[in-house]
């Protein structure tokens, strides 16, 4: 299953407010020798029994020779966006029914984004605003780790569509492409409709019809988009 993958030299105290650290330098970001799944979704398979990963979609950020990066996506905490900004002592400066942007209300759920830093927070969200720590994935969706980009949103500025979660999942060289051959997950492009819009207990679902697939046909037999 995914590994610890380091992202930060630095560490924190169990409890302590969700630190950002800055990955995005953390790699070249060279392409594998395969085919890279850079902004394609993982859609775990029924023989994936890991009580972490089965059932999730994952959506992939980075797919290099040194591994992979993504983040759950349809696994909620029992946090808000306005309890997070409360944790790490930031202040919603606008009533948030008055917020003109769609995404993130602050009465949204903040995601479980996987074991690896699971007090960390991770952002996938539209390219908008110039934050200090943002990985591009595609001209679409890029993923932040500095806290800037929820000061931005605290004063009402942040993107127009996010998800922010705590904690990410990694794979180390060579893993991730071991578990789809072994028929862990299933593969396909991503949709950002998927990623952004649709409540979290439909994106599972969402992500099979990508692929032509009715869930209650999905068997453990092996298959990749």
């Amino acid at each position: 299953m995914p590994k610890q993958r380091k992202t930060s030299n630095s560490s924190s105290d169990p409890g302590s407010s969700p630190a950002f650290p800055d990955f995005s330098s953390d790699s070249d970001h060279e392409q594998p020798a395969g085919l890279s799944l850079a902004d394609h979704f993982l859609i775990a398979m029924p023989s994936m029994l890991d009580p972490i990963f089965g059932g999730t979609v994952v959506y992939l950020c980075e797919h290099n020779t040194s591994g992979a990066l993504g983040v759950i996506i349809n696994k909620a905490t029992d946090m808000t966006v306005e309890n997070l900004l409360s944790r790490i002592d930031l202040q919603l400066e606008i009533a948030p029914e008055l917020s003109t942007k769609r995404l993130p209300a602050t009465h949204d759920m903040v995601l479980y984004g996987g074991p690896v830093q699971s007090d960390r927070g991770f952002v996938l969200h539209a390219p908008q605003g110039d934050f200090s720590s943002t990985l591009p994935v595609t001209d679409a969706v890029a993923m932040t780790t500095s806290k800037d980009i929820l000061e931005a949103v605290a004063r009402g500025q942040g993107p127009d569509q996010m998800l922010v979660s705590l904690g990410c999942a990694g794979w180390g060289a060579g893993q991730l492409e071991d578990e789809i051959s072994r028929n862990g997950w299933l593969t396909v492009k991503a949709d950002t409709a998927v990623l952004f819009d649709l409540p979290l207990e439909q994106r599972f679902v969402a992500a099979l019809k990508l692929l032509g697939i009715d869930p209650l046909m999905l068997s453990a037999e092996a298959g990749h988009a």
